[in-house]
């Protein structure tokens, strides 16, 4: 992840990935602004491209080709990305109120959140139609309808809701693919029977004449059956009605009509057109709130109103972007004006489109190539980016902030006083009743009881953040701490904290730390852990550390240790390998974000249950795979019980896409030095190039649990755990008897 080389003076927070934000984040990661930090609210990790839609649904792009990879993008503009859903505005605290998470602080806040479909005006719509709008939710249902439509016997009678050219453009894709989709299975393709209906005279009514007429020719030619003037009134499993007393029988209905903005808007006091759209002026910026901006189908622009088309989205994105710089610097926003007349680019669902602009409109083959060439120009300036910084750093254009210049060291690096105490009054540890002083107490030190029949079991750590979101930061490393304590089998009662975070304005530091100790408060409490104290203090980088106490039996019971593998146990390793090459592939804008966010969710996953199926099952030895990566751990477990191991390179549990970024080169810094490890492993050499090779050396946060299990044992336990949760867990090898001046560990497969 990049580090800002500048405290934060300025936070702007971008509300939705539509086609706006995504220019916005372009523009900072090409000239960033030292003292302003950029940060992504987004429930999606990929946010699709509108206008190459119809043609993901007609077959001729990928899901890759036509979704921007916000994750890719955020990291590029050093931003902040918070895959989470807003759920309000708190304009008087100028705060986002999310589902997830303590509420995200600005100090100018965009909105570009798209439209919501309008479905609630009709009875049975919102439960018996496929609304496109929000777009990011309707590849899942274009999926379903997709796979349903073959498998149906006899004719498949779908009916699209919405005459516009999106309703049009839809159409056209779906039949164009679904009949392909018949055929390839050998299938008649007129089984299928495509309806359209729009509530206006005649279709497309924001189009010239002459594209209309063509349109109409084309519906006609592919034998759609057009209704006009059937405005949708009521609608049934499998039926609908309309206003003038049509009654449509349907398998799928598909709605692409009007829509409008986010239900959550109308609770936040702004200023909102007739259908719940964010009313702005000329510089983009809320009537009620000069804070506050927003853009592309969001926005409603009273001086300039212009129809919802992402191409008035993607011109904002530049003006919004250059207004955002230009308040959060003190100065004047610029007006922006839209174009007047656009070239509209519509395909037919081949590969033939027809263009619009004004009342000039014609169409062609070439048509669609040339819409091609502009889309995928368009995507590859959000996948193709210039070469980050020889350090990694955003590049500044300014010296430092003057409450930087002079920063002290020592206790005068502390946190201050008040900060951390709003900080701990948010917060809400468990309390235990082992637990005698804690957070709750004034004291120097914290006190902890610990019972004559049990013993401590105690681990500590420590390192520098490696995403830019503070709250499942602060989740990952109170996990990984705790993952000390479950592959020993000990049941967790108290942790200490250390945190150390980047110097700057009181309220950006609370803020921060807030959201940090959140995440981990979370995680510790679901462990029955209370955090009983710690230290913060000021420094260059986000840091997060936990001295973790544990209790175990004080006869040794249930305890798990390195030693005590036998041979003829099984290997079985409970989490995927791969979490530092993504990490590295990550920060060099190598890595999709939809890996990023497996990785996270893995490291993210408690590692409890598996700890306690394991000594149910009765698991000779255990360790957790973390920073030696599965070779350097297995070879401790290894030398503790004197004996080898044999590893299936081809059961490896293994992250998507992690295999690849190994391959091309994207290693964890700690690479090189687990790679050593290969000495005491046969099976290495010229010609060996299974892709899994490299991640037996990739240095793991929050990894598995590796354990030998007796066999007879071993495959009731795999399944348990997977029962529980941990879906890629998998028998990895088998123990041997140590054979002396033998590799401890042989490789096969592959």
């Amino acid at each position: 992840m990049q580090v800002p080389e500048h405290p934060v003076e300025k936070d702007i927070v971008l509300v939705g990935g539509g086609h706006s934000h995504v220019r916005v984040l372009k523009r900072f990661g090409m000239r960033p602004e030292p003292g302003i930090r950029l940060t992504l609210i987004c429930r999606d990790t990929h946010t699709p491209y509108s206008g190459m839609l119809p043609g993901y649904v007609a077959g001729h792009y990928s899901y890759d080709d036509v979704h921007i990879d916000l994750s890719r993008l955020a990291e590029f503009a050093g931003a902040r990305f918070y895959r989470t859903e807003a759920l309000g505005i708190d304009r008087e605290s100028r705060t986002v109120q999310c589902r997830d998470r303590p509420p995200v602080p600005y100090d100018f806040l965009s909105i570009n959140t798209g439209a919501t479909p309008r479905t609630d005006d009709v009875p049975g719509a919102v439960d018996h139609a496929i609304p496109v709008k929000p777009i990011h939710r309707f590849n899942q249902r274009w999926q379903g309808l997709l796979a349903r439509t073959p498998r149906r016997a006899g004719r498949s009678r779908i009916a699209v809701v919405g005459g516009g050219a999106g309703g049009v453009e839809l159409l056209l894709a779906m039949q164009f693919r679904l009949g392909n989709e018949l055929q390839e299975r050998g299938m008649d393709r007129r089984a299928l029977e495509f309806h359209l209906l729009t509530a206006g005279e005649d279709i497309m009514p924001s189009h010239p004449p002459r594209v209309r007429r063509r349109f109409r020719q084309v519906l006609e030619q592919r034998g759609v059956v057009l209704h006009c003037d059937a405005s949708v009134t009521r609608v049934e499993p499998g039926h609908l009605h309309t206003a003038g007393g049509l009654q449509l029988d349907a398998d799928e209905i598909v709605w692409v009509t009007s829509a409008g903005g986010a239900p959550w808007l109308r609770r936040t006091g702004l200023q909102l057109d007739d259908a719940g759209f964010i009313q702005v002026g000329d510089t983009l910026q809320s009537l009620s709130d000069p804070r506050i901006f927003a853009a592309g189908d969001t926005a409603s622009m009273i001086n300039h109103p212009r129809e919802k088309a992402g191409v008035f989205a993607v011109r904002q994105g530049k003006a919004l972007a250059e207004n955002l710089r230009r308040v959060a610097l003190d100065q004047p926003p610029s007006r922006y004006r839209p174009q007047r007349q656009w070239l509209a680019l519509i395909s037919t669902g081949d590969r033939h489109a027809v263009a619009s602009r004004g009342r000039i409109g014609f169409h062609g083959d070439w048509v669609w190539r040339w819409k091609d060439r502009i889309d995928r120009a368009f995507m590859r300036s959000f996948s193709e980016f210039p070469p980050m910084a020889p350090n990694g750093r955003t590049p500044a254009s300014s010296g430092p902030a003057a409450f930087a210049e002079m920063r002290c060291g020592g206790c005068g690096a502390k946190v201050e006083s008040e900060t951390l105490s709003r900080v701990l009054r948010v917060l809400r540890p468990i309390q235990r009743d082992d637990v005698a002083l804690g957070l709750q107490a004034p004291d120097d030190a914290a006190v902890t009881r610990v019972p004559a029949d049990r013993a401590a079991v105690q681990t500590v750590d420590f390192f520098r953040a490696f995403i830019h979101d503070p709250f499942v930061f602060g989740k990952i490393t109170a996990n990984h701490a705790l993952g000390d304590i479950d592959a020993m089998g000990a049941e967790p009662q108290s942790a200490l904290a250390i945190a150390t975070v980047p110097y700057g304005p009181p309220e950006k530091t609370e803020d921060t730390l807030l959201q940090m100790m959140a995440g981990a408060v979370e995680i510790l409490n679901e462990a029955d852990c209370a955090l009983i104290g710690g230290h913060s203090g000021e420094a260059a980088e986000l840091a997060l550390g936990f001295a973790i106490t544990g209790l175990i039996a004080a006869d040794g019971r249930g305890l798990m240790r390195k030693s005590g593998s036998r041979a003829g146990d099984l290997l079985l390793l409970t989490k995927p390998l791969g979490t530092g090459t993504l990490l590295a592939a990550h920060a060099q804008l190598r890595a999709k974000g939809r890996w990023i966010d497996a990785a996270l969710a893995s490291m993210s996953q408690s590692s409890r249950l598996a700890s306690q199926c394991l000594r149910q099952y009765g698991a000779h030895a255990c360790t957790d795979v973390t920073g030696f990566g599965l070779a350097g751990h297995l070879l401790e477990l290894l030398r503790q019980s004197k004996l080898c191991a044999e590893l299936e390179l081809d059961a490896l549990p293994t992250l998507e896409g992690a295999a690849e970024t190994a391959a091309a080169g994207s290693l964890s810094s700690l690479h090189p030095a687990n790679a050593r490890f290969s000495e005491q492993i046969s099976g290495i050499g010229p010609g060996h190039d299974h892709p899994n090779l490299p991640l037996l050396f990739d240095p793991q946060t929050a990894g598995g649990l590796l354990a030998s299990v007796p066999a007879r044992n071993a495959h009731a336990c795999l399944q348990a755990l997977q029962a529980m949760g941990y879906r890629t867990a998998s028998i990895i090898g088998r123990l041997r008897p140590a054979r002396s001046g033998r590799p401890l560990i042989a490789l096969t497969g592959g």
